[in-house]
């Protein structure tokens, strides 16, 4: 029995316990779909009550680490970062200071993807490009707000984290898509249609060009919009 979770504060206990947990499960070496312990053992293992046991396991679980098993016990499970991250999102968006940090971390991916999208980016994927670009022009130009607008831009950049090759990268598009459903955004006029027409023309040409720092700039001018509408809605 190991004494060292024991003589301490229920919420040190759990967080101590699954910290002890999860480093036996990477010095062990285990992989998906392994065997661990019951919830028994692991109590009789670290000498925890079975009310913190139940409670590290189950924050275990919540990370997609555990995964209990009836008349088995526990599953060692890998787990997928996207979808923690995904699922999460919606509690880190409650506020214009949230909007701020979402908007600065979209700005970090997206920059940071463009070289990898472009290097990387397959001929038929600059075509399927190319006519989500028309597509979304034709969108902007009717209603620079409509949902077919949101959805076509989600699309257009969506592609371009595929584009990176790159799983994770790519799988944050379904973030994309929560955080422009939240996002505020700019006051519509013909100008601002005209240029975020512009705009997406002048990313999609970048990209065939294989042009990098100009397709940079370009990312970098249109995420520039979404972080001044969100540093106004801080302020205010």
């Amino acid at each position: 029995m190991d004494n060292s979770v024991l003589n301490r504060r229920p919420e040190t206990q759990v967080r101590e316990l699954a910290r002890r947990i999860r480093q036996r499960i990477q010095s062990a070496q285990l992989i998906d779909g392994d065997f661990f312990m019951t919830e028994a053992q692991v109590s009789a293992e670290y000498g925890a009550s079975r009310t913190v046991t139940r409670e590290a396991i189950s924050r275990l679980q919540g990370l997609g680490i555990l995964e209990g098993r009836k008349r088995k016990g526990l599953i060692v499970r890998r787990p997928d970062p996207l979808r923690l991250f995904q699922n999460s999102l919606p509690s880190l968006m409650t506020s214009p200071s949230d909007w701020r940090d979402l908007a600065q971390f979209r700005y970090a991916i997206e920059v940071g993807a463009i070289e990898l999208a472009i290097r990387n980016a397959a001929p038929e994927q600059i075509e399927r490009l190319a006519q989500i670009e028309a597509d979304l022009e034709r969108a902007v130009m009717e209603d620079s707000t409509s949902a077919k607008t949101i959805e076509l831009d989600v699309q257009f950049h969506g592609l371009i984290l595929e584009m990176t090759g790159s799983r994770m990268i790519a799988g944050m598009q379904q973030v994309l898509v929560q955080v422009f459903q939240v996002m505020p955004k700019s006051k519509p006029s013909t100008a601002t249609a005209e240029r975020v027409c512009w705009e997406h023309r002048e990313l999609l040409d970048a990209i065939r060009d294989r042009d990098i720092e100009r397709a940079r700039a370009m990312i970098r001018v249109q995420i520039r919009a979404m972080l001044d509408a969100t540093e106004e809605a801080t302020d205010n």
